[in-house]
């Protein structure tokens, strides 16, 4: 169903994989920092900045767009929010949010100084 890339070292990122990892457990879900990222077609630059989703036919998504084509992949009620998502005017909106929510991840539930991104 696809590959999700994320923060392995951030723990807010692990505990965010994990409930992914609950709600579709047909997602393999890795680190980057472990992953084999020539393979899926990801960068260690790109992964750094943003969670990366690699659907089966090998496109690559980051940050909100990863996730929202997760949902969509992954169909049931999740696949009209993904949809949602991904329309002009919410994705925008969900681009924000992601980028607030990754700027702001150290000081979140879980979060840690490893969790904080350089730019």
């Amino acid at each position: 169903m696809g590959t999700l890339i994320f923060d392995g070292e951030c723990g807010f990122c692990t505990t965010a994989a994990g409930w992914i990892q609950r709600i579709a457990p047909e997602v393999t879900t890795v680190p980057w920092q472990r992953a084999d990222l020539d393979a899926l077609g990801v960068t260690a630059e790109a992964a750094a900045q943003a969670v990366q989703y690699v659907d089966d036919g090998g496109r690559v998504s980051a940050g909100a767009e990863a996730f929202a084509r997760l949902l969509v992949t992954r169909g049931g009620i999740a696949g009209p929010v993904g949809r949602l998502m991904l329309l002009p005017g919410i994705r925008a909106i969900a681009a924000r949010v992601y980028k607030l929510v990754s700027d702001n991840r150290s000081r979140l539930p879980g979060g840690t100084p490893a969790c904080r991104v350089t730019s």
